[in-house]
Parts: structure tokens; sequence; C-alpha cells
């Protein structure tokens, strides 16, 4: 009886020491294409909003004289709008895929699927990875930088940062920080 108690904690402890050996690593390049991809689509769902509604923050506490402390900002960059933008940018992930430079044999994640009324560049669909597995890794890529970085995300956005892709997916997160051309547009 002992040794089979020794001999399941001995394999339990074996079991335990690969699981926390093999630890998942993060595709640079998905995390970095999906970082991009989020800030420009968010971008690009601020962007539609007329810069004329504005919705009304502070508290609805009551002053002392009886007044109420209330001020208005614009709704595309209100912590509310943002947040609800956060809900569903990562659906938009099926529209971008893995393009290869022919020349330069760069990958990149770029967006292949006009957006309402949008013109696509000059790309080669011939040098785009389709593969519909991309599309679950991107969504799932999105939404894990979602649920860690939201509380930057809407920071960057509501200050109407300049450079949010940089800010968020570069100094932020690191997560192409170490990948050649980072910078590049999507």
């Amino acid at each position: 009886m002992e040794s089979a108690v020794l001999h399941y904690s001995l394999l339990l402890v074996v079991l335990f020491t690969y699981l926390s050996m093999v630890e998942g690593k993060k595709d640079l390049l998905l995390y970095c294409g999906a970082c991009k991809a989020l800030v420009s689509e968010l971008e690009y769902d601020i962007s539609k909003l007329d810069p004329k509604k504005t919705i009304q923050v502070g508290s609805f506490r009551l002053n002392p004289d009886g007044t109420q402390t209330r001020k208005e900002i614009p709704l595309a960059r209100s912590e509310t709008h943002l947040t609800e933008l956060l809900e569903n940018v990562c659906t938009k992930m099926s529209d971008y895929s893995l393009y290869v430079d022919p020349e330069t044999q760069e990958k990149n994640y770029i967006r292949f699927a006009p957006r309402d009324n949008e013109q696509m560049g000059s790309f080669d669909f011939n040098n785009f990875q389709f593969n519909p597995e991309n599309s679950e890794y991107m969504k799932h890529a999105c939404e894990s930088i979602v649920e860690e970085y939201e509380d930057e995300i809407i920071s960057l956005f509501a200050q109407e940062a300049d450079h949010v892709a940089d800010k968020l997916c570069i100094e932020k997160s690191d997560l192409c920080a170490r990948i050649p051309s980072s910078h590049s547009e999507l």
C-alpha cells in the first residue's frame, strides 16, 4: 500500500513538474498582429461616430448647494462607448490574414476584407495565407489582449493619444517590441 501511494505521489510530482515546464509560448507575430488589428478596428469604429455627439459624465450626487457636478464629453471617446466597442471588436479578426511580402518575405497580419465603402490596397491575394484556424487564433489573441489590457486600451483612446498602436502594442504590452518592422501599418 505504501509503495502504491509513493508511486502515485512520485507520478504526480513528475506530472506537475512537466506541466510547469511546458509553458504555452505566445506566437509573437500573431499577438502583435492582433494588437495592431485591434487598434485599427477601434480607431475605425470611433471615426464612424459623429464627433458632435456627447455624453454626460460625473456624479449623481448633489453638492451642498443643491447642484450636481456633471460635464459633457465626446461620446466616441467615453469609457462607456469604448467598453461597448471592446465587447465586439474581436469578432472582426476574421477579416485579417497572414500576408507574406513577396519581396522581403516579411510576415504581417493584414486586413483583406474591405470595410464599408472602402477600397482595398493593391494586395496580391496569392500572398495571403488563408487558414480558417488563423481567424480563431487571431480572435483568441485579441480577446486575451482585451482582457489583459482593457484599462490601458480605454485610457489611451479616451485621452486621444497619438500612435496608439505603438503605445499599446510596443510600450504597454511588449507584444510587438521584439518583432522586426513592428511599426508598419496594417
